[in-house]
């Protein structure tokens, strides 16, 4: 029996971890859990996966979601980052998954890892702004990390056909979002609904508009250099239109290894839980004579520049991908809000990167300073 922590309970991600365990009971309980906003659904979740410990965004959110539960689960209740602390660290956990998206995930996945717990990692801004002092913690407790992106999932798996040593780069595919094709003028005038609907997969507000700026792709490519361990030249980015391939890894004698699968998260999920063994999920398997036409195509980094400011982070280090993950997060709701255009979110992001450069990628410190700073500029640059 394996004992989860799920931070992010009732996003996109954390309904389909619950939906795995709640087919394999018999491998899997989930014994606490964080959410931020949604007491309906977590309540919901709370009643059936009962779980010891419960965090919850705020004390507002705890009062209403105290009115929803029985009495029995009051004291179970904590709120806020120290809450996500510990849900992260629960004693009896062995295996947290963390799905929380943005930035809010660094410091409980760090919580966790510190407690010696193995990671499921969703949440690739913790990667993102501190992947040299995640990593280094990793090797030091001696924890396993394993993705749960489709992409770094599907990278792992095509790296165990292979030696490290004959590796000679990791092919990360992007769907391309609702807008591939579209020009510079075309993107000015698209709308929030229209970048919230994602072609194929189906995923929280956050993600849905990074996928569509290709800025989700930027932050994959970050995090594919921390947990493989390569250089940002050694990482390349195809569109693939139909997400049927999720990543491929090339290795030197020319050998091209793909992992295909159906665009459904319960796959990464399970084995990232699973892992080495694998699960017999209820899905429909993939029909390969139903994709015979699969499309590979080189990014548009003209009308989609997000994806080239996350090599540039890459190239430049220090804070520079704590800075554009902070400044990405607050023009994402700018635009979610209808204050900038679709365009804005990328000039917003490369603005802010070129004010905010000071700190150390060593330094937890200057990461979340940084990390301030960024988010207060970024909001400056929208006023």
């Amino acid at each position: 029996m394996k004992f989860i922590s799920l931070l992010g309970a009732t996003g996109s991600i954390g309904v389909n971890v619950l939906h795995v365990v709640r087919q394999f009971p018999q491998h899997y309980k989930v014994v606490a859990m964080a959410a931020g906003r949604n007491v309906h659904r977590m309540a919901e979740q709370v009643v059936e996966f009962e779980p010891e410990l419960i965090s919850i965004i705020d004390s507002a959110h705890a009062a209403a979601l105290c009115d929803l539960l029985p009495k029995e689960y009051h004291n179970r209740i904590v709120t806020g980052l120290e809450g996500n602390k510990l849900v992260a660290a629960y004693p009896s956990t062995t295996m947290t998954i963390s799905a929380i998206v943005g930035a809010a995930g660094l410091l409980p996945t760090l919580a966790a890892i510190q407690a010696g717990k193995d990671i499921g990692l969703a949440n690739k801004e913790t990667l993102v702004m501190a992947g040299k002092i995640v990593m280094e913690a990793v090797q030091e407790r001696g924890v396993k990390l394993l993705p749960v992106d489709s992409e770094h999932s599907a990278i792992f798996q095509a790296l165990e056909a292979g030696q490290r040593t004959d590796l000679g780069k990791i092919i990360l595919t992007a769907s391309g979002g609702p807008f591939r094709g579209k020009n510079k003028e075309e993107l000015k005038v698209v709308t929030r609904e229209q970048a919230l609907d994602h072609p194929n997969w189906n995923m929280g507000k956050k993600i849905s508009i990074d996928s569509a700026t290709l800025m989700n792709k930027g932050l994959e490519v970050i995090e594919a250099k921390w947990l493989f361990d390569v250089k940002s030249e050694e990482i390349e980015v195809v569109v693939h239109p139909q997400s049927i391939v999720h990543s491929l890894v090339e290795y030197k004698d020319g050998s091209v290894i793909a992992q295909l699968g159906i665009p459904d998260m319960r796959i990464p999920i399970a084995y990232a839980l699973s892992y080495p063994d694998r699960l017999e999920l209820d899905l429909h398997p993939l029909q390969l004579s139903m994709c015979a036409n699969l499309e590979f195509l080189e990014p548009d980094y003209s009308s989609f520049p997000a994806l080239k400011l996350a090599f540039d982070a890459i190239n430049v280090g220090g804070v520079a991908p704590a800075v554009l993950n902070a400044a990405n997060e607050v023009a994402v709701d700018a635009f979610l809000d209808s204050r900038i255009l679709f365009p804005d979110i990328a000039e917003t992001v490369a603005r802010t990167m070129d004010i905010v450069q000071e700190g150390s990628e060593d330094s937890l410190e200057d990461i979340l300073r940084a990390d301030g700073r960024a988010r207060r500029e970024a909001l400056r640059l929208i006023q």
